[in-house]
């Protein structure tokens, strides 16, 4: 009797309808996501990326790069993600003499593009994230493709654009 509870309360669960997939993004949409145009300031795209680079700032990014001719930014954000009973086990169950490899940090890569789009300035912002390793490796990357960190991202340069208008 047990053993046909056990077997019908795994078919049960073996037949659960799963979520469906979500669609892949076409490329358009991802762009769409990633892109945000505001009206022109005074001063252009050097307002613009200054509130950018503040919106970055804010959020604990440190820019490495900034080139005002070419409107490009880039940033990076780095976490550290270390569990230490990951690493406790890693360390017990390396090989002799080979290092012990699990999880470190969490990097946020960050490059965004400014520039004049008519009588615009568009402002477009891609994200990765990665996952290294105590060694410096590389465990995973990925594209951040979530409609809600964009916006997040954008009502914080909007604000940004809006208290340097105002001269606060």
């Amino acid at each position: 009797m047990r053993q046909l509870f056990v077997f019908l309360a795994l078919a049960f669960v073996a037949c659960a309808p799963s979520a469906p997939p979500q669609p892949e993004r076409t490329q358009l949409e991802i762009r769409q996501m990633q892109t945000r145009e505001y009206d022109r300031p005074k001063g252009g795209t050097t307002r613009v990326m200054k509130a950018v680079i503040n919106s970055l700032q804010d959020d604990g990014f440190i820019i490495q790069n900034a080139d005002k001719d070419l409107g490009f930014i880039t940033a990076e954000k780095e976490s550290d993600i270390e569990d230490r009973w990951e690493s406790f086990f890693a360390r017990l169950g390396a090989a002799e003499g080979q290092p012990a490899r699990f999880r470190k940090n969490n990097l946020i890569e960050c490059s965004v593009s400014v520039s004049e789009f008519g009588k615009n300035i568009r402002v477009r912002s891609v994200f990765k994230h990665k996952v290294l390793d105590n060694l410096g490796g590389t465990l995973s990357v990925s594209n951040i493709d979530e409609p809600s960190f964009y916006q997040e991202f954008f009502s914080k340069v909007d604000k940004g654009i809006f208290i340097d208008r105002q001269g606060l």
